[in-house]
């Protein structure tokens, strides 16, 4: 079950049946800083409808004091690791409380560009080309398959962490070097030369596609987080029939990765107007610049309506279900 997020009146809601909530934020990721702005928006939009909302600041030794603090569901406005990607999904499931977005599977699976592509790929999704760089020694022959520029990207970072474009065959290695720091297996992907796009998902619906405009390279963490001069066009100046293609293409790649409630899926367009998915976000940013508070106010649904609608799925969150019954004993043949 969900809500109608055009029609259903959230203002109507009793919030009192959600009980002691805690956004969740900070956390231990190299997106930590964005996910304090995040956090601290969305408790802000809580409280200002009523919630008993409070501020978590969570990490691998304290997520104890959900318990004994006595929550009863958490709002997950943690970015990239242990946040984004499952982990921390999984320990509110082991400890029966309810949580907002995506689950377990959905989480691990977005968070990892690689095998996000490999999901979209066996269902004939559209994708970019790129390849797996686990060593040096993979950097043979990426120029002549992939060409130049090619974007450099960590497999499980989000928020444009360690990604780095390189436009000449003499920057390669030293780039490679750079986004490999991070720790994962990198991502080498072709340049697209066409339109960025993102577009958010709420509750089974694609909503109104953006699309973003920087001086910058590419749309980077400066682009996203630290500049003004970032813009944005909603509506998108599309064609309306190939908005809707973003939109139906956009909704079916969330899916195909099981996530669900809510999320954002970035595309791009290239120079003959065909969408290839790149990625997808499912604990999007929620700050000052972010776009899928930006998409829901187009379609009339406030910040403070947007993150009560969000929390409100938790009401319908069977994933947290204990197995058990408290007393009951696992027995082993």
């Amino acid at each position: 079950m969900s809500f109608d997020v055009t029609s259903h009146d959230v203002n109507a809601f009793d919030v009192r049946s959600l009980g002691k909530v805690a956004v969740l934020m900070g956390g231990i990721s190299a997106e930590r800083e964005v996910s304090l702005v995040s956090g601290n928006a969305i408790l802000q939009g809580l409280l200002a409808k009523g919630v008993d909302a409070h501020a978590v600041d969570v990490n691998p030794n304290n997520i104890g004091q959900l318990t004994s603090q006595h929550f009863d569901r958490a709002f997950i406005a943690l970015h990239g690791r242990w946040g984004e990607d499952g982990v921390v999904q999984g320990a509110l499931q082991a400890i029966g409380m309810p949580y907002t977005g995506t689950g377990v599977l959905g989480c691990a699976l977005s968070m990892d560009k690689v095998r996000t592509k490999q999901v979209w790929q066996s269902l004939g999704l559209p994708t970019a080309k790129y390849r797996v760089l686990k060593s040096e020694a993979d950097l043979e022959g990426l120029i002549e398959e992939l060409g130049l520029p090619v974007f450099l990207k960590p497999a499980r970072e989000g928020s444009s962490v360690g990604v780095g474009k390189v436009t000449s065959a003499d920057g390669l290695l030293k780039a490679y070097r750079k986004t490999a720091l991070v720790g994962d297996d990198v991502l080498a992907e072709q340049f697209i030369d066409g339109a960025e796009l993102t577009c958010g998902i709420l509750n089974g619906r694609a909503l109104p596609v953006i699309r973003m405009s920087t001086d910058n390279e590419f749309y980077d963490y400066e682009a996203k987080y630290e500049t003004d001069q970032t813009q944005y066009f909603c509506p998108t100046g599309l064609s309306d029939s190939l908005e809707q293609r973003v939109r139906d293409l956009s909704l079916a790649a969330f899916n195909a990765l099981d996530c669900n409630v809510w999320g954002r899926v970035d595309v791009m367009l290239t120079s003959t107007q065909q969408p290839l998915l790149l990625e997808v976000n499912t604990v999007p940013g929620m700050t000052g610049h972010s776009l899928v508070p930006m998409a829901a106010k187009a379609e009339g649904l406030s910040f403070e309506d947007l993150v009560l609608v969000i929390l409100m799925q938790t009401l319908f969150d069977r994933r947290s279900e204990q197995t058990f019954a408290k007393g009951d004993e696992v027995t082993h043949d």
